[in-house]
């Protein structure tokens, strides 16, 4: 039950993202539950695998390069499902961002 209420609100926060971040399209709320069901399985399978293959530019850069693997995560979902788009790279930042921070808020206040 818990799970099911964890993309739920991924969901939501999908579709508060694609409305406030410009060149962040997301057709449905469907589309935004297949969209945080990839996001979740892509951090959980496909990032840890980057973050470990990328830990000396990750040092060289003080931890900021892990802000692109943010990002190539979000560009990843959306070659993966179709209905979101997303065009540019300050907007799959802005949106990653705003993600987090509204699935944090979210789930704080039902939890």
């Amino acid at each position: 039950m818990g799970l099911i209420i964890r993309i739920l609100i991924s969901a939501v926060a999908v579709m508060i993202a694609s409305y406030f971040v410009p060149g962040v399209s997301v057709a449905s709320f469907g589309t935004a539950l297949v969209v945080a069901i990839v996001l979740g399985l892509l951090n959980a399978f496909v990032k840890p695998i980057l973050v470990l293959l990328t830990i000396p530019i990750t040092i060289l850069t003080l931890g900021l390069f892990y802000i692109v693997i943010n990002v190539l995560m979000v560009y990843l979902a959306a070659s993966l499902v179709s209905g979101f788009a997303v065009t540019g790279f300050f907007a799959a930042l802005l949106f990653s961002i705003l993600v987090s921070v509204v699935t944090w808020v979210i789930d704080s206040l039902v939890s």
